[in-house]
């Protein structure tokens, strides 16, 4: 990966956003894997891919987020403007909006509860919002939102691994059960195309004191289906959120789009 630095993010500015060059540059406290962030001044962020594998993610965003924002009950990132390679950094990336806050897993006094339901009825909202110039999963999001036959080699190698941990033929069962599901065949799938998220986890979904921000990072990972130390009342607060989104029934309706992996 590069080693990406303030003073990079500086030559940058400075060179393609020189009405910004002034603004002070500091990492934020909890960096991510797949791109790294940099406070610019108080009210903006400076948003670089960590590796070419996630670079296809800055013009997506930038596509789809001011769209995605106009559906969901909460904030997500603002796209502002986007750099081009320079200053031997390779990639595009992007400047957005700051949204203040702290992860959820550090932020003080949270209330988890609510934050179940604030999650629910974004996720719940995200699914309903219009698919509009939403990009199909493929090799951009790692092949999630494909359809799972995509894994089968992974699936294979993990039942191989865990043979004297796990009932294989159960777990075998299931995975058969899930292969069958499918989307119908066009254009009725242009018309099912839902938004899911893959992130929603207490290290990548921000907290304020009087709200919950869970900003989508990408247009198409599966959604989570726990949280690590969830409480059975914020799990029930998530679910009864939740429930009205009509569930897929695994080998009777459409899961995700079908994909090809080259491997």
């Amino acid at each position: 990966m590069i080693d990406i630095t303030a003073h990079l993010v500086r030559a940058l500015i400075s060179t393609q956003f020189p009405a910004w060059s002034e603004l002070p540059v500091r990492p934020v406290d909890r960096q991510g894997w797949d791109n790294r962030t940099f406070r610019l001044g108080e009210e903006l962020t400076v948003r670089l891919p960590s590796a070419q594998g996630y670079a296809a993610a800055v013009t997506k965003e930038d596509r789809c987020l001011p769209g995605l924002a106009r559906h969901v009950p909460l904030p997500v990132p603002e796209p502002v403007a986007v750099g081009a390679p320079g200053a031997g950094y390779p990639y595009a990336w992007s400047v957005r909006r700051w949204l203040p806050g702290d992860t959820v897993e550090v932020a003080p006094g949270v209330d988890r509860t609510r934050l179940a339901r604030d999650l629910g009825d974004f996720l719940r909202d995200l699914r309903g919002a219009p698919p509009g110039r939403g990009p199909a999963a493929g090799r951009h999001s790692y092949y999630r939102g494909c359809h799972p036959s995509v894994y089968g080699d992974e699936v294979e190698q993990a039942l191989d691994r865990l043979a004297d941990a796990v009932d294989v033929a159960a777990c075998r069962a299931v995975w058969a059960q899930a292969l069958t599901s499918a989307w119908p065949s066009a254009p009725t799938a242009r018309r099912t195309a839902t938004w899911p998220s893959g992130t929603s986890s207490p290290g990548t979904a921000p907290s304020r004191p009087s709200s919950t921000s869970v900003p989508p990072a990408s247009a198409t990972p599966p959604v989570t289906s726990s949280w690590p130390g969830r409480t059975s009342p914020a799990r029930n607060g998530r679910s009864s959120v939740r429930r009205p989104v009509s569930p897929t029934t695994p080998g009777t309706g459409p899961v995700a789009g079908r994909c090809g992996r080259p491997w």
